[in-house]
């Protein structure tokens, strides 16, 4: 490798080991344009959650945005999940209960829109991101895009997320996920369990059906979208007390001895 390359690469691992957690919201034509990154894999601290659900419910008030597209900074990661290094410091029952709250928040947020929500998925997907790309209406991958429900092997369980990803891709495909806590499951598995609609080889194939796909999303009557999102979401309603009940039952998870010794010890 040239010292030229050489100086590129170690720039680039510097600049993304600064790069403070970020959230940005913008609009583009009919498009609401809803980014997250984070150096740490694309993971979520409690502040990027709670961002991620305040721009989503921004997004869907617009009467400007006919389709939001969900995406995050990056190449490697689409989204490590929890932040390992916020879990390390929770100490009592109501911090970890918020911590986790973070995702039902936005999955709930997602489920009442009345705009389709389409993610762009680049790269890699771990235990909460998998429920945020569940949520989502139309999901388009990248080929390297993996999936892994980790949180088995860290002592706790996919409990928040589990109503939005069985319902994307039905119990038995769930539960061989979370049982198969440490195996990474192919893009191709993704989508034949219905995970992923469409994957495609290349960053500049995914930018081109993201666009194709949320222009084509976008142009439909918004009365039709409205009322076809609430049929695709039907019998969830319950959703809203049930997803507060398993951030609480994860919480009370990760805060046991067995959880905590395992999450500080990564």
């Amino acid at each position: 490798m040239s010292f030229e390359k050489v100086l590129e690469a170690t720039l680039l691992y510097v600049l993304l080991h600064l790069m403070e957690p970020y959230v940005k919201h913008f609009r583009k034509g009919d498009f609401g344009i809803l980014e997250f990154g984070n150096s740490a894999g694309n993971s979520l601290p409690a502040r990027l959650l709670d961002q991620i659900n305040e721009r989503i419910i921004t997004l869907g008030k617009d009467p400007n945005v006919k389709v939001i597209i969900l995406q995050s900074g990056g190449s490697r990661a689409f989204c490590g999940g929890a932040s390992f290094s916020e879990m390390k410091n929770l100490k009592t029952l109501e911090e970890a209960t918020s911590f986790f709250m973070g995702f039902a928040r936005i999955i709930n947020s997602i489920r009442t829109l009345d705009v389709f929500i389409v993610a762009r998925v680049q790269g890699r997907v771990v235990g909460g991101g998998v429920g945020l790309v569940a949520a989502c209406d139309y999901v388009i991958a990248h080929e390297n895009a993996s999936v892994k429900l980790s949180e088995l092997s860290i002592g706790i369980g996919p409990y928040v997320i589990e109503p939005a990803v069985s319902r994307k891709i039905g119990v038995p495909a769930f539960t061989q996920l979370s049982l198969e806590a440490e195996s990474w499951k192919d893009a191709q598995w993704a989508a034949q369990k219905g995970l992923y609609n469409l994957i495609v080889s290349s960053e500049a194939q995914l930018e081109e059906k993201v666009v194709q796909n949320a222009q084509r999303l976008a142009s439909y009557p918004p009365k039709a979208v409205k009322n076809l999102r609430r049929l695709h979401w039907k019998d969830t309603a319950h959703w809203e007390a049930l997803l507060p009940k398993n951030a609480e039952i994860t919480a009370k998870l990760v805060l046991e001895e067995a959880a905590q010794k395992i999450i500080k010890s990564l």
